[in-house]
């Protein structure tokens, strides 16, 4: 899993302040304000933009595994006592969170897929990329495991046995890092990967919680992230 600094440099609360004045100030000189609810109403930009610029805050866009395992609960609000900088976390999948950094909407970006993090940095839309942790996936099922995937000695074995008896898989299908290893592994099986048509093959388009929540409703199999897993069971 990887951690990587944005491009876009986080503009600081007193900044933010000065322009906003220095706008306001340009705009009263070129048209003069004549009437009192005029002047009242930029009086109350004034305030609501002191207001809402108090304290400086970054954003970080990250998987919603790294969310679901407890990690920001626990760190945060030990990283904002000590900097009195908030942080905001946007907690979706890698392929959407690297989006959102694209687009310039986060300050920081933690995701979990090392190919799509080094293009991040190639492309220039990052400065620095660092290991900062790893996780690993573990195949989950019902007591009862249907396909027999106990007897397997691999995961491919295992998602062979799932496609050849047609026992329900849960898929994220959110182009996640978790989504982009399952792919991996039904690329690399010698049957082609499951098509959306075929009624066991099912995606939910969603977190790894709410995916975790889908396969256990349905008695089914998924593919998670252990460290979620740990924290969801």
């Amino acid at each position: 899993m990887g951690i990587m600094e944005h491009l876009k440099s986080p503009e600081t609360s007193s900044a933010k302040l000065q322009r906003w004045k220095h706008r306001i100030c340009k705009y009263l000189k070129s048209s003069p304000v004549r009437h009192a609810k005029a002047l009242l109403s930029l009086m109350s930009i004034i305030f609501f933009a002191g207001h809402a610029f108090g304290k400086p805050f970054i954003t970080v866009a990250s998987t919603t595994s790294t969310q679901n395992s407890g990690l920001y609960d626990y760190i945060l609000p030990l990283f904002e006592k000590d900097k009195d900088i908030a942080v905001r976390v946007i907690a979706v999948g890698t392929g959407q969170a690297i989006r959102i950094a694209k687009n310039g909407d986060a300050d920081v970006l933690i995701v979990h897929h090392t190919e799509s993090e080094k293009k991040f940095i190639e492309s220039g839309f990052g400065t620095e990329r660092y290991d900062l942790m790893y996780n690993d996936f573990v195949l989950l099922g019902t007591r009862a495991d249907p396909a027999r995937i106990q007897t397997c000695k691999s995961v491919f074995c295992s998602f062979y046995a799932i496609s050849k008896t047609e026992n329900i898989f849960v898929s994220r299908g959110d182009n996640s890092g978790t989504h982009k290893m399952e792919l991996s592994i039904w690329e690399k099986l010698e049957s082609p990967p499951p098509g959306k048509g075929q009624f066991w093959y099912r995606e939910t388009g969603s977190g790894m919680g709410a995916t975790l929540n889908m396969a256990s409703a349905l008695g089914a199999y998924t593919l998670t992230d252990r460290g979620t897993w740990i924290a969801f069971g």
